[in-house]
């Protein structure tokens, strides 16, 4: 037998659709709108390690799917390109003092070669490189529709800063207290940034998850993080007698009065009357106001230690609560009560308004304070009614110090709660606003966990931020005209540490001219995060080469939005809610056609090393592509990681599974010697019944797993099948054609040196995905078990739609059965049309 020979195939057929373009996608409108799909893998940074095989298992998926859909007739769209900018190209950059346009050139090659080496269908013009001037004057663009509609704005605010990186992180690059890049514990640092308002669309961003055929983990990874809830905002009153900082002078929230207020929000109003004291967050910029003259010195360490801690640390990972008196009150609205405020760090200034009410009786992180602490609990709701209660005293809610004996959030009746009590919480929550916003001490409000985007960077690889700062004008944005703003050449690219960026050195880049006045300003010498070429690529891919805008509405409408994304769930609150919210900003600025990019997403699971650890240089586990395309073969590769197991799941790699991928394709290639060489369009040749009725309901099979992606078992089928045919000794060119035809999507190496094999001009690609006969897969015979006493006993065949008397007469007659019936009282007969007899005997 001829040994399949990839190695001068591959190479062939990848030539081969290079040279005639096969995969170029073009806006033709002889395909209506439910014909037409475009396909989208999440891009890939361009990293100097390379790929491993983990990597292309989602390109795989998606290269099957789009041959697939261009066999049955549909205009494809299925592009790639790179997300270039990023801080392992700056580092590197450090490290070596090679300028990173230079490394990620070098790097996106390398990933092409690589990304080519498989075989797959992308339409290579209309690549994109985030880090492409011609690229990012597009994002610069978006970022100045952003800022003329208020939704990008500058403020000086506590972030997480890495040590390490030397720049800020957005929360959702903070994984476990420490920088998700590099694995440094994060710190909270005050700096001058420019934020990004998502929480302007927090509502549409929840609301339109609703319509996504998305995986629901993802989309409740989204709910969770947006983290909508109603409550109240509830004003408690200071008592300015604890306040000596505070004179009349001061500049307080209501002049007319001279009352100083503090603002709470809180999803349990039905509460407030066990609300024993106040907490501020360390950032609360009322804590200097309030504090004490005597707890200045206390409040002061305080807040330098809380400053070193990570969100995650002041909140999850605290084991123990800490805090400081700040030596002032407040007047409780609902009973007058006079209660103490405290500053603590398990309270975030980006929740809420920085502030609560603390009811540590109902709930737990209020409840370890007011334990550690010594502060007093009341029990405000009792799963018992007050009715109830009488007829039980042991139920009466005890009323001390620490008299509660347990903590409990759950909903219940009022009690201790003056003209609320008795109430249902539902209901007393509804009362307690409502009392609230007849006096003007607070109002229903709904609240978001989602806080706005920390968008700006403190390095050099990045995106320039396309506005100045003038001392007259304030910040303007530069004219569309002088887009793109284009990173200057550096000899430094290490980051201050500081806050700034090493673009603030370069005095000749940062001084300039404001547009507005024409007098001195200075560039923003912060840098967009890599996120913001991602936030719109898919849209880039539409129109690459327009000078005139990101992309031509004509393309928009003809492709959007994405029919199918695929990739990693890792994504699913940065990239995936980030590209939604500019999206939708596009959306209403009458830019786009949908209110959603991205309307199927599948995340593929990953592929583990054979140790069954993350593929790791550190571990050892990493297995390169490179090495295994040249010993088996790229469609051995993709055969195989397809085979694997669903593509949603985890599973590990073995290399015995590759080489059984191999031997099948081995198999396939000594069929096709056996085919006999009938003329294409010549009378079909006599086929075994039985094979015709096997090859439809593989054809059948094959078309419904490949379009749901279920791809493992598609190739099971194909495997039953071709071992069906490889038992004979001429294969008819009915049984094997449609077999090829199938085979290629998923090795389409081999298929296109299979179908040429079978005298075609044209590539495999080019032809009619074949079609099964409905009547040739319906079974005409089942297997009929039969069971006695719940053992299997004996089996025969029956024709398919035989009742149930025949059923039973037939089995009782069979040899293997009657032996154990005979001379025995038959206690039931059970018989299952097309499966099964069941016989019960005394």
């Amino acid at each position: 037998m001829a040994k399949y020979p990839f190695e001068s195939i591959e190479p062939k057929w990848q030539r081969y659709w290079a040279e005639h373009q096969t995969f170029r996608a073009i806006e033709d409108p002889a395909f209506p709108k439910d014909r037409r799909r475009y396909v989208l893998d999440m891009f890939p940074y361009p990293s100097g390690q390379g790929l491993h095989v983990g990597h292309p298992e989602g390109y795989i998926a998606t290269d099957i799917y789009c041959r697939y859909l261009r066999m049955k007739g549909f205009n494809v769209l299925h592009p790639m390109g790179f997300d270039a900018f990023g801080l392992p190209a700056e580092n590197y950059a450090i490290k070596t003092g090679t300028h990173p346009t230079v490394t990620t050139a070098a790097n996106i090659n390398k990933f092409r070669q690589q990304i080519n080496s498989f075989g797959f269908s992308y339409d290579w013009d209309r690549e994109v490189d985030t880090s492409n001037p011609d690229y990012y004057r597009w994002t610069q663009w978006i970022f100045l529709k952003l800022f003329e509609k208020g939704l990008a704005y500058e403020a000086e605010s506590p972030i997480n800063w890495c040590p390490s990186c030397k720049t800020g992180l957005a929360n959702e690059e903070v994984k476990d207290g420490c920088c998700e890049r590099c694995g440094t514990k994060v710190t909270r640092k005050r700096i001058r940034q420019w934020i990004l308002r998502i929480t302007a669309y927090a509502e549409r961003l929840l609301e339109d998850l609703d319509g996504l055929d998305w995986p629901e983990p993802v989309k409740l990874m989204q709910r969770n993080w947006i983290g909508r809830s109603e409550g109240a905002n509830v004003v408690f009153k200071v008592d300015l007698s604890t306040c000596p900082l505070v004179s009349s002078s001061a500049k307080l929230p209501n002049q007319e009065t001279g009352d100083l207020f503090i603002e709470v929000y809180t999803t349990r109003p039905d509460t407030l009357f066990g609300a024993t004291y106040m907490v501020l967050a360390p950032e609360h910029p009322l804590v200097a106001t309030i504090t004490g003259p005597e707890q200045q010195a206390a409040v002061a360490a305080y807040l330098e230690e809380a400053a070193k801690k990570s969100d995650l640390e002041r909140t999850d990972l605290a084991k123990t609560k800490t805090g400081v008196f700040s030596g002032a009150y407040a007047i409780n609205p609902v009973n007058g009560a006079r209660i103490p405020i405290w500053i603590a760090d398990y309270v975030l200034i980006s929740y809420g308004t920085g502030a609560i009410m603390a009811v540590p009786a109902h709930d737990e992180r209020d409840w370890d304070f007011a334990k550690a602490f010594n502060l007093p609990i009341i029990q405000v709701v009792s799963p018992t009614a007050p009715d109830k209660m009488l007829e039980n005293p042991q139920d009466s809610p005890k009323v001390n110090a620490f008299g509660v004996g347990q903590c409990t959030a759950a909903y219940g009746y009022a009690v201790n709660s003056g003209p609320f009590t008795g109430m249902p919480t539902a209901e007393a929550q509804k009362a307690v606003t409502a009392w609230l916003e007849e006096r003007g001490l607070g109002k229903k409000a709904v609240n978001y966990k989602l806080r706005d985007w920390i968008f700006s960077r403190q390095r050099y690889w990045g995106e320039p931020i396309p506005v100045v700062h003038c001392e007259k004008c304030g910040i303007q944005a530069l004219p569309e005209r002088e887009l793109p703003l284009r990173l200057p050449e550096v000899r430094s690219y290490l980051p201050t540490g500081t806050g700034e960026s090493p673009l603030a050195a370069i005095e000749g880049w940062v001084n300039t001219r404001c547009p507005q006045c024409g007098g001195p300003a200075k560039r923003e010498t912060n840098t967009m995060p890599q996120w913001a070429g991602s936030c719109w690529y898919y849209l880039r891919y539409l129109d690459p080469q327009n000078d005139r805008a990101f992309a031509g509405r004509d393309k928009i409408d003809y492709w959007a939005p994405v029919d199918l994304y695929v990739g990693g769930n890792e994504h699913a609150v940065l990239h995936l809610l980030y590209a939604r919210f500019w999206h939708k900003v596009l959306y209403d600025l009458g830019l786009v056609n949908i209110k959603e990019p991205f309307q199927r997403l599948v995340n593929q699971g990953m592929i583990l090393g054979e140790d069954n650890q993350k593929m790791s240089k550190s571990r050892g586990n990493v297995i390169n592509p490179d090495n295994i395309i040249g010993e088996y073969g790229a469609d051995s590769l993709r055969v195989y990681e397809m085979f694997m197991g669903p593509l949603e799941v985890t599973k590990p790699w073995t290399t015995a599974g590759l080489v059984g991928a191999s031997r099948f394709l081995e198999r396939l290639w000594a069929i096709a010697e056996k085919c006999r060489p009938a003329p294409v369009d010549g009378p079909a040749e006599a086929a075994p019944g039985d094979l015709v009725r096997l090859l439809h309901k593989t054809i059948k099979k094959l078309s419904r797993d490949t379009e749901t992606l279920s791809f493992n078992t598609a190739i099971s089928a194909m495997m039953i099948y071709s071992n069906e045919l490889a038992r004979l000794q001429a294969v008819p060119r009915s049984l094997w054609e449609p077999l090829v035809q199938m085979i290629s999507p998923y090795a389409p190496h081999l298929g296109e040196e299979l179908w040429e094999k079978l005298g075609h001009s044209e590539s495999v690609f080019r032809s009619a995905w074949p079609v099964w006969d409905e009547a040739l897969c319906t079974e005409n015979e089942a297997l009929i078990v039969v069971q006695v006493n719940g053992k299997i006993r004996d089996k025969f065949n029956a024709p398919a739609g035989t009742g149930k008397a025949e059923l039973e007469t037939r089995a009782r007659a069979l040899p293997g059965v009657a032996k154990w019936i005979e001379g025995r009282r038959i206690v039931k007969l059970i018989a299952v049309p097309g499966k099964l007899v069941n016989i019960v005997v005394a």
